[in-house]
């Protein structure tokens, strides 16, 4: 890395363990904590939510050590999703890990704007369920407004991040103690199983219907891994993930337990998106409508300059180590990586145009979103396995200590294994018709610098993906897809 890059971070400051830890919070307290009352209640009542979250808890802590424990095995590396998967399996596997989170992002964040859509709608009939022309044209003017707000700088845009995620904590916090105030044991027992209201399948299938919610609301946990090469000492970024994590987990429970608690699962089922607006009103009156949309709007744009801040930290540090094409790794005057802000931009501008063709397009950015997170986060615990079995890393640490780390780390490649399976076929699919195309920017890279384009392991690896972005082209082309 040059001079120049390296100066940005000292010039703009360094981030301590407070606002690391905003910004794995910001990442993950969007738009999805407000969607939880009516995504849990289709799918399960009380006990299916609980067993949920202690599956989706464990799992996301494995996750968050495994980012925790590279920080500290390999403190040299930066931009943790993609240099993890890189170092480990070759220049292929990283640059897929780089692609698959950025393409989440950017489905995030076009979700995150859907959302706000769908918020407005509430009280002005032309933003709909969020994927109207007016909807997407109020989008279009939020992407660039903070196009411009991150442009001057990325320490000024996690300052604001770090401000914006307390004021957007407190009305989730205040709906949790409003919820249990109205707590009813007759609603709250009723809901324990929600057998009595209908069918909701066996308690496995409960379980796996909730799983890609779970996981979407937990994307961002390598939040600070991602902003490492900003932290103050190395082991902050360990410190920052676990403590985020934490935070988020104990906010997201309680905020489905108090819906249980207050309202009846059919209700919550059929409550309008954003679903904690609506419960809330129905128990505080109209009143409560306006203060949670608030909260949503707020919470969201926190989420999004986060999210935006990320996709575009994990195009700029590929660039710069020769693995993405030499255009995105330009900076401007303040330090931004600007080339790969303006792609990521300009990727939201044109996803949000896709919802105006999209069937449910909330749900659809929400799935799409978590699914191409999969990838990154199976290869960083794949890493980090690795580094277990082989010992690498490992000199001079007691084998109890690698011991525990190796079976964290397997826990979480199990972890993502079974989410790959609970995301289904077609959003793997979708998944590799984005990564086919997007290695023609691996085959330039690799072009500029003179350097060999794939090992025969990676050959393999190519053809799969093509394979599968074939098959998957053809099944949205004959309808056996749906978006």
């Amino acid at each position: 890395m040059s001079t120049e890059t390296e100066a940005a971070p000292a010039a703009g400051g360094k981030m301590s363990v407070p606002t690391l830890t905003a910004m794995v919070v910001g990442g993950m307290v969007g738009a999805g904590v407000f969607s939880l009352p009516a995504r849990f209640g289709v799918a399960t009542g009380i006990l299916g939510s609980l067993i949920a979250w202690a599956v989706a808890g464990a799992g996301m802590l494995m996750l968050a050590f495994v980012f925790q424990n590279l920080a500290i095995r390999k403190p040299e590396l930066d931009s943790g999703v993609f240099i993890y998967a890189k170092a480990g399996f070759g220049d292929y596997a990283g640059f897929n890990s780089a692609i698959g989170f950025w393409a989440s992002s950017i489905a995030g964040n076009t979700f995150y704007w859907v959302f706000i859509g769908a918020t407005l709608g509430a009280f002005f009939d032309g933003f709909g369920d969020g994927a109207t022309v007016l909807a997407v044209a109020l989008g279009t003017v939020g992407v660039w407004t903070f196009h411009y707000l991150i442009a001057r700088g990325v320490r000024d845009a996690a300052v604001i991040n770090r401000i914006v995620t307390v004021f957007k904590i407190i009305p989730i916090l205040v709906f949790i103690v409003v919820m249990f105030f109205y707590f009813d044991a007759g609603v709250f027992a009723d809901n324990w199983t929600a057998y009595g209201y209908g069918d909701l399948g066996s308690l496995d299938e409960q379980i796996r219907n909730t799983m890609l919610i779970t996981t979407f609301v937990f994307i961002g946990i390598e939040g600070a891994s991602v902003y490492s090469r900003y932290a103050k000492k190395r082991e902050d970024v360990g410190k920052a993930t676990v403590m985020g994590f934490l935070s988020v987990l104990s906010i997201f429970a309680l905020v489905t337990l108090s819906s249980y608690a207050a309202v009846p699962q059919p209700e919550l089922a059929a409550t309008r998106q954003p679903s904690m607006v609506g419960v809330f009103e129905s128990q505080v009156g109209d009143w409560g409508e306006v203060f949670m949309s608030v909260a949503v709007i707020v919470s969201v744009l926190g989420a999004y300059l986060a999210w935006t801040l990320m996709a575009a930290e994990v195009m700029f540090i590929p660039a710069r180590q020769d693995d993405f094409p030499e255009f995105l790794g330009r900076e401007n005057a303040s330090g931004t990586p600007i080339t790969a802000l303006v792609v990521t931009s300009l990727a939201v501008q044109g996803l949000l145009a896709l919802t105006l063709f999209v069937n449910d397009a909330l749900n659809f950015m929400l799935d799409l979103s978590t699914s191409l997170a999969l990838l990154p986060y199976l290869l960083a615990a794949a890493y980090a396995l690795k580094l277990g079995l082989t010992g690498e890393a490992y000199e001079g640490v007691s084998a109890g200590v690698r011991r525990r780390e190796t079976i964290v780390a397997g826990i979480a490649v199990a972890y993502t294994i079974f989410l790959f399976d609970a995301a289904g076929m077609k959003f793997v699919l979708l998944m590799t018709v984005l990564l086919a195309p997007a290695s023609l920017l691996y085959v330039k890279a690799r072009s500029e610098h003179g350097r060999r384009l794939f090992t025969p392991a990676e050959v393999g690896l190519f053809v799969l993906i093509v394979a599968g972005g074939v098959f998957g082209a053809v099944g949205l082309w004959t309808g056996t897809i749906s978006l």
